[in-house]
């Protein structure tokens, strides 16, 4: 009885002291974890806009990213009206969470790459593929209707399938020059199409077995760049 309550005392004791030192662990490991996340997340972005970069935005360093973000990149936040939010950075908006709010309420992210090429206005829209969210990054020209670049993201599409929306450097490549309204000034977006492309200035391919993969790709640039228009708007005026 004795030796089964020293065993008993001993575990309990073990147990306290792990769980106390990962707690520490964790909490000590917190500062860098949020760094490491920030610097991808700021990778992500600039990837957008990778042909007005030296390098690709991966194999930027640390140093580099926060060097551009710090001289080249103005964060703007605006609400659904197109107002500039001020006090807020466009980083620090959770996409995520944003989505789950009412339309109405929402903070929308903008971040104005001032490069020698011009300025670029990079928007981020979020969407659901076939198993869970996809999101990206859209680079617009100031005329707020070519796009620059596009880059692309998911929690859980296909690998090879769904997944080649981030892996497949062709997908990205062809958003390039695509154009958001039509000739008569109306917002058309830019259509994720499976069979063939008739519209080439509104059109892209769609990733072979992966409509719905797709069709969520297009809906999310179709709702999640309108959602701009205001403050696009406000811009031009």
């Amino acid at each position: 009885m004795h030796n089964t309550r020293q065993i008993v005392a001993f575990v309990a004791v073990l147990t306290i002291v792990v769980a106390l030192v990962l707690s520490l662990l964790a909490t000590g490991l917190k500062p860098i974890h949020d760094r490491n996340e920030a610097i991808y997340n700021k990778k992500a972005i600039l990837s957008a806009i990778e042909s007005n970069l030296d390098a690709k935005a991966s194999d930027l360093s640390d140093e580099q990213v926060q060097q551009i973000f710090s001289e080249k990149i103005e964060q703007v936040v605006v609400d659904m009206q197109g107002n500039v939010i001020e006090g807020t950075l466009a980083e620090d908006i959770d996409m995520a969470k944003e989505r789950k709010k009412p339309e109405a309420e929402r903070k929308l992210p903008v971040y104005i790459y001032d490069g020698p090429n011009g300025k670029f206005y990079i928007v981020a829209v979020r969407g659901s593929g076939l198993w869970d969210e996809i999101w990206g990054s859209i680079a617009l020209e100031s005329d707020f209707s070519t796009i620059a670049g596009a880059a692309f993201d998911h929690v859980a599409e296909t690998p090879g399938l769904g997944a080649e929306i981030k892996d497949n450097p062709k997908f990205h490549e062809q958003f390039v020059g695509k154009e958001l309204y039509d000739d008569k000034g109306n917002y058309v977006s830019v259509d994720v199409k499976k069979g063939g492309i008739k519209n080439p200035e509104h059109e892209v391919d769609a990733i072979s077995g992966a409509t719905i993969t797709s069709d969520g790709v297009s809906e999310m640039l179709y709702r999640g760049i309108k959602y701009y228009e205001p403050y696009f708007e406000k811009i031009k005026n």
